[in-house]
């Protein structure tokens, strides 16, 4: 007898749909409780998101509150005028709440802050359809694992498995004697893979990846803070909009 049409399959193991109402709410009491047990509110800006990175920000900082939601709850919650902020001028952090930002709240002192952030600065490979930041190139010859960035001496060449997967990726290779060699014409002395200041596309970034090159900064500028102590606001980050004392 054939299947009916109208059998459905049931999972029990469905997973129910995401109370967005209740993580807004949620977001907004963890702020405004947050305002009544630290002394230092930072609003932070991220510059080439990686998640691996900001984890490792949560990790050190798990003594404090961070959080990395809608922006608009987030102005909210601080109070969008002096008549519904949640602390005396946390107000006048709201200008600030635009783009990719957050929230970061703690008792560590201001300075030990500032500090960590100015020298966290971790390395990674580019995405497509980031600017290279800078140019780089496969010399011709034996093709080594970092690409010329280091010396020979004290590189080794790439494993011949890696040659049809260059070959494909449109880089002019070809396996002499188990040797992955790059043999360019018209006397050119590397293969251009990217240049500074143009758009990358996949291709280009997998190559980078492959030769372990990495152009891309992972940072947090803190854009402004606001203290228990002294109720004021600190600009931190240079260019920013003034708010009003």
């Amino acid at each position: 007898m054939p299947r009916s049409k109208r059998a459905r399959v049931v999972h029990e193991s469905k997973t129910t749909k995401k109370d967005h109402k209740e993580q807004t709410r949620r977001l907004y009491a963890n702020i405004r409780e947050s305002l009544e047990q630290y002394d230092h509110l930072f609003v932070f800006a991220v510059d080439n998101m990686r998640n691996t990175y900001l984890k490792d920000v949560r990790a050190e900082f798990s003594d404090s509150r961070l959080f990395f939601g809608k922006t608009k709850v987030m102005a909210v919650a601080l109070g969008n005028n002096p008549e519904t902020e949640a602390a005396p001028n946390v107000h006048r952090l709201t200008p600030y709440l635009t783009g990719a930002v957050g929230l970061i709240f703690t008792s560590r002192p201001a300075e030990s802050v500032t500090e960590y952030f100015d020298n966290f600065r971790p390395s990674d490979f580019a995405r497509a359809g980031t600017e290279a930041t800078r140019s780089f190139s496969i010399p011709n010859g034996l093709v080594y694992q970092h690409a010329g960035e280091i010396p020979a001496e004290h590189d080794e060449p790439v494993s011949h498995t890696l040659e049809p997967a260059l070959r494909k990726l449109g880089v002019p290779t070809r396996l002499v004697k188990g040797k992955v060699m790059l043999e360019l014409t018209d006397g050119q002395e590397s293969y251009p893979v990217c240049r500074k200041g143009e758009t990358l596309d996949s291709r280009q970034t997998t190559l980078m990846k492959m030769f372990g090159v990495t152009s891309s900064e992972f940072k947090v500028d803190l854009k402004a803070q606001w203290s228990r102590s002294t109720n004021e606001i600190k600009v931190l980050e240079q260019g920013d909009m003034e708010v009003d004392a």
